[in-house]
C-alpha cells in the first residue's frame, strides 16, 4: 500500500480510503468487521463514514472495528444531512452540529474525529457561525482537521476567507464526487485545491460500480445501487456515462490480455 500526504495536515493516509456506507445497511455487522479487518490487513488506514449512514449504525460498527487500533487509523465522519423528523435536525447550525458531533463521538467510541466534514452546504446558516463551531471543536480536541463535501468552489473559498479573516480553523480537506464519468471537479475544485493547498479525497471513484462493467449487460436484475436507489440511477442515467464505462471496461480487458500474454 502506498501512502500520501493529506494536504498540509502532516497526516500520512493510505492511497485508498475505505468507505463504510454499507456497514449496517447492505453489509451485516459480521461482514462489516470482516471487510474492515481485510482492508486494514492490506495497509488501508483511512476510513470514511457519516452520521446519516444506516441511521448511525455505520458509525457504531466502525467504532467497534477501531476499538483496538484507534491510534493507527484515520477516521472521518460528516454532518449536515437530516437525521430525524425534528425541524432543526438538519443543516450547519451550531445547535445541530454540536448535537451530531457528540452523537458521532459516542457511536464511534472515540474521544476525537480525525477529519470532520460538513456534508452539504447550508444556505440558511451564517457561515461564520459554522466556522466558529468548527474552530471551537478543534480547540476542544474533539475534531483534529476539518473538511467539506459536496461544496462548490465559491462556497469553499468563502469559508476559507471567513476563517482566515477571523483567525479561525480553516478548511483542510475537500471531498468532491469524481470519476471518469463525473469530472466536474476538474473545472474549479481541483485548481482551487492546488491554490489553497487543500487535500482532495474524491468519493465514488468507480461511479457507484458503473466503471466496473457490471451494468453493461442488458436486463440486469441484480440487487445494486443503480437498480434499487433512484438517486443513484438519476445520477448515472445519462447514456453517455454508460458508453464511457463500456469503452473503459473494454480497454481494461485488452490491457489484462496484454499483461497475461
Amino acid at each position: 500500500m502506498q501512502y500520501k500526504q493529506l494536504g498540509t495536515t502532516g497526516l500520512q493516509v493510505s492511497q485508498l480510503c475505505f468507505g463504510t456506507m454499507t456497514f449496517g445497511a447492505e453489509a451485516s455487522k459480521k461482514e462489516s468487521h470482516e471487510m474492515f479487518s481485510l482492508a486494514k490487513e492490506k495497509g488501508i488506514n483511512f476510513f470514511d463514514c457519516a452520521n446519516k449512514y444506516a441511521n448511525g449504525e455505520s458509525e457504531r460498527i466502525l467504532g467497534e472495528c477501531i476499538k483496538d487500533c484507534r491510534d493507527e487509523v484515520i477516521i472521518t465522519t460528516k454532518a449536515a444531512s437530516r437525521v430525524n423528523s425534528d425541524v432543526n435536525s438538519i443543516g450547519l447550525s451550531r445547535k445541530h452540529l454540536m448535537l451530531e458531533l457528540e452523537k458521532s463521538l459516542k457511536r464511534l467510541n472515540s474521544e476525537y474525529i480525525d477529519i470532520y466534514y460538513l456534508h452539504y452546504f447550508d444556505p440558511y446558516t451564517n457561515m461564520e457561525d459554522t466556522m466558529r463551531f468548527l474552530d471551537d471543536a478543534v480547540k476542544q480536541g474533539k475534531i483534529l482537521y476539518t473538511g467539506v463535501s459536496n461544496w462548490s468552489a465559491w462556497q469553499i473559498m468563502k469559508a476559507i476567507h471567513i476563517s482566515k479573516t477571523n483567525f479561525l480553523q480553516t478548511i483542510d480537506c475537500i471531498q468532491p464526487m469524481y470519476s471518469l464519468v463525473k469530472r466536474q471537479a476538474e473545472v474549479e475544485l481541483f485548481p482551487l485545491a492546488i491554490d489553497q493547498n487543500l487535500a482532495v479525497v474524491p468519493y465514488s471513484p468507480i461511479g457507484s460500480g458503473l466503471l466496473t462493467g457490471k451494468y453493461s449487460t442488458k436486463n440486469n436484475n441484480e440487487s445494486t445501487r443503480l437498480n434499487e436507489k433512484d438517486y443513484y440511477n438519476q445520477r448515472y442515467m445519462d447514456e453517455n456515462y454508460h458508453n464511457i464505462a463500456n469503452k473503459f471496461c473494454s480497454l481494461l480487458k485488452i490491457m489484462v490480455l496484454i499483461v497475461h500474454n
